[in-house]
């Protein structure tokens, strides 16, 4: 469902919609695992489809639904022959697909409800219902019948309940096929019935060609400068292609990679930058880049030991109360920046010399 401005609530604004994404990038190995399954005659009617946001698991969803639908026959010849999830987009079945038209097929997302003004925060039970309704009738092509759900991370305690019941259960010839970018806090009794694909993120070459394959792609140049700060995720990627967001997390980049190094008067200069109202956003970016930065180091530096990294981990977690507490009290932004670099060189330097 699209709200009032015909902004679907899972589009990112600029980019293809999952359903409409044909090339996907990156990914080989679980679409040869999807595959593998679904030639041999034993395929899991479960599929937990795990990683972080914006790397192209919900647009592997709709690529694996729409080859299951398209090819019903998982002894056909096609099937049999084929090495990818490549199919043909302008068959019937696809473009149904992308018309949101097939008869086969249920998406459970956040929705808007008629009438409504207020944005979702969750995927309510009231849908899971409907798909309940939904699998408990014939196929209307004669063959599956599949559910893509994203995210699982959006059901509240009730709708993950009712889905439980079906996966248990399933009707013959379904697929679920469900997103999730937390595994961890789902019901485990619903993790344990899955089949789970765990995917990575995107290298940096990655990021690039997905950029450069949205309908309205920024330039090569901007591309490759920003996929080294999207964490593998094009969804991130696009998000930071504009020039003045790019530009802040490029200081602030250059900043944290001189640490515990601090030019105080380059520092005091962005920090005045930030203060008014209308800086909000900036400020969010820099938090996001110093948030991205630390993941970074704890994960390069792993193999170092948890003594060498909790000085990192101490910060980074200092920075999170403090910075939720000056949004929440409405404090100056300067004295908390400050005091974040400052424990920042800290850290850094306590974790070169213990």
């Amino acid at each position: 469902m699209v709200d009032d401005n015909g902004q679907e609530l899972d589009r990112l604004q600029g980019a293809r919609h999952p359903r409409d994404t044909v090339r996907l990038f990156g990914h080989e190995r679980e679409e040869i695992q999807f595959l593998t399954a679904y030639r041999s005659g034993r395929m899991p009617h479960a599929w937990l489809l795990a990683g972080p946001e914006g790397i192209g698991k919900a647009s592997f969803s709709y690529r694996a639904a729409r080859f299951v639908l398209g090819n019903p026959d998982p002894q056909s010849a096609f099937v049999t022959a084929a090495r990818t999830l490549d199919t043909d987009p302008d068959s019937p079945s696809n473009r149904r697909i992308s018309a949101q038209s097939h008869g086969d097929l249920r998406v459970l997302r956040r929705e808007i409800e008629a009438g409504k003004k207020t944005i979702p925060t969750e995927i309510r039970v009231e849908q899971v219902r409907q798909a309940i309704q939904f699998f408990s009738s014939t196929s209307n092509e004669g063959g599956w019948r599949l559910a893509i759900i994203d995210q699982m991370d959006d059901l509240n305690r009730s709708g993950a309940n009712a889905l439980l019941k079906l996966i248990e259960e399933p009707p013959p010839r379904v697929l679920f096929l469900m997103v999730t970018s937390s595994p961890g806090r789902l019901l485990p009794t619903i993790r344990s019935r899955c089949r789970v694909l765990n995917f990575r993120p995107l290298s940096e070459g990655e990021i690039v060609s997905a950029m450069l394959d949205q309908p309205k792609p920024p330039d090569r140049a901007t591309a490759m400068r920003v996929a080294p700060y999207a964490a593998g995720s094009v969804r991130d990627a696009m998000k930071l292609t504009d020039p003045a967001t790019l530009a802040i997390i490029e200081h602030v980049t250059t900043l944290l990679r001189r640490l515990p190094a601090i030019d105080r008067g380059e520092l005091f200069a962005m920090v005045e930058g930030l203060t008014g109202r209308d800086k909000t956003a900036d400020f969010e970016t820099v938090l996001d880049t110093v948030n991205r930065w630390l993941g970074e180091q704890c994960r390069e530096r792993a193999g170092e030991g948890a003594r060498r990294l909790a000085p990192l981990a101490e910060v980074w977690e200092k920075s999170a109360r403090a910075a939720s507490e000056t949004d929440r009290y409405n404090l100056d932004r300067r004295p908390f920046l400050l005091t974040l670099f400052a424990d920042l060189a800290e850290a850094v330097r306590l974790s070169h010399s213990i």
